[in-house]
This record gives structure tokens, sequence and C-alpha cells, in this order.
């Protein structure tokens, strides 16, 4: 199975650079799924239904989120309505939506997409390894699903990275996302899970994480914080994350950084 990740769509120009790259995406990578995180894609904080009806319409597989899930009110009755749309799973199990979304593909063949957020540096939340572990004593590679995509959504590299190799084996993929940075360190654990600890974000790159440079920097220089963060809107960049699994076990064959455009 050929799967493309796109990380946080930053706003306009975010949302731009993958609406305009989606062509691009299927020629070079023939992709069989095609999976977006939107926490980020309405002016920065949060998503609308409206957003995720122009990804889905445009061909993505399905969406996932991350710790600003809740900030635009208006997804929270599209989280239930949309099958296609993960929210956190390790957030209360009464909260509208689900965290997983299993997914058969045109292929007939069957993609779970999970959603997971950290807790380090973060606001407080469930575990991810309990949350995880309930989740994978009801699907397994090879027996009911034939590929396990994870975004983990978090801010410390060093609880990404042990959180894929508690995954390694048991799943396909753990991505991580969050800090907006793309990192350079695709690969495909012992146990054949694919692994980078941030695909890096679809947007801006001319500020400071998609947003504009003058608050962040005021911010650096006083100790009190304040302004508004407000969204880098010249030209986006999509970076994302391509993986190939092995159709007989669900493990990783492959994983590359993904640029368009590639300059």
């Amino acid at each position: 199975m050929k799967i493309v990740y796109c990380g946080d769509v930053v706003a306009r120009a975010g949302r731009e650079a993958v609406l305009t790259h989606i062509a691009a995406l299927k020629e070079k990578y023939d992709y069989d799924a095609l999976i977006i995180n939107v926490d980020n894609a309405a002016h920065g904080f949060g998503c609308t239904p409206g957003i995720c009806r122009d990804f889905l319409e445009k061909g993505a597989t399905a969406i996932v989120t991350g710790d600003h899930v809740w900030n635009q009110r208006e997804i929270v009755p599209f989280l239930d309505e949309c099958k296609r749309i993960a929210r956190p799973l390790n957030h209360p199990e009464n909260l509208p939506g689900r965290g997983a979304c299993e997914i058969e593909l045109a292929s007939g063949k069957k993609l779970l997409v999970v959603e997971t957020v950290g807790r380090l540096f973060m606001e407080a939340v469930d575990c991810p390894v309990q949350a995880i572990d309930k989740l994978l004593g009801l699907y397994a590679l090879g027996r009911n699903v034939d590929a396990i995509f994870v975004d983990f959504h978090a801010e410390a590299t060093a609880e990404k990275i042990a959180f894929a190799r508690y995954l390694d084996g048991r799943v396909s993929a753990v991505i991580g996302s969050h800090t907006h940075v793309p990192t350079d360190d695709c690969m495909i654990l012992p146990g054949g899970t694919a692994y980078q600890t941030d695909a890096g974000m679809c947007g801006d790159y001319g500020g400071v994480i998609g947003f504009d440079k003058e608050t962040p920097i005021e911010r650096l220089c006083r100790k009190f914080s304040g302004g508004k963060l407000l969204p880098c809107n010249g030209q986006g960049t999509l970076r994302g994350t391509f993986i190939e699994t092995d159709d007989k076990t669900g493990l990783a064959l492959k994983i590359e950084s993904i640029r368009l455009p590639e300059t």
C-alpha cells in the first residue's frame, strides 16, 4: 500500500499548497491513500467542516487533527457526522468523534488511520499508550487491516521516538506532527514500522512555524506574552511523508520525506 501524508496544514497558504499539488502527488507517488493533517487549517487554529469537505472532495482519504481540534466550534458535530476524520484517540471517550478511522480503499484493502497526542509540554490528556493498546486489541496487521497509520501529534522529540519504538512491528507507520518543522530522520525501525519525528507543515515558511514573525519575536523579547498570532499568507510549501507497505505483512518497505515545490 502506498500512503501519502501531508503535515499540519497552516491557514490559507497551507490549504492552497495542498490543493495545488494533489495532482502532482498522485502522479509522482501513485498513492492508494492520502492523509491530511488539518489541525491549523482554519486561520492557524483548528479546522472547519467546509475545509474538511474541500480536501475530501479533492481526493483525501482521511483527515487527522491534533491539540487544536476543538478550536473551531462548528467542527464538533462534523466529528460525529464524518467517518473519515479522526480526533485524538487519547481524549476522553465520551467526546464527539472517533480516534481512529477504518477505511476500505478502492483496492478492497483496509487502512486504519489513528490520531494520538502527546503529553509532554502539552495540555493534559489521557495516556496515549493505554489508548492505543486498547485499540490494537481490536485491530492487527494481517488480521483485519492491511495497514495502520498513526499520527502522533506531540511536542517532545523523545516522546515521539519512544512512542514509535513502543509500537514498532505492530503498526505500519508512526509519523510525528505539531512542531511544523520537518525532521531529516525518516527511517524504518527494526520491527518494520516507518517513522519520522515530524513531517513538517504545509504553509508559508517565511515566518515562524507558519505565522507572521512580528508577534513571536515580541514574545521572545519580553517576559510577558501578548499580541495575536496571524498566519503568513505568502507562497506555501507542502511538506509530508510517503510510506510504502508490504501487502503481505502491512509493515513498511519505504519511507521518504516530501517537499513540493521541490525548490
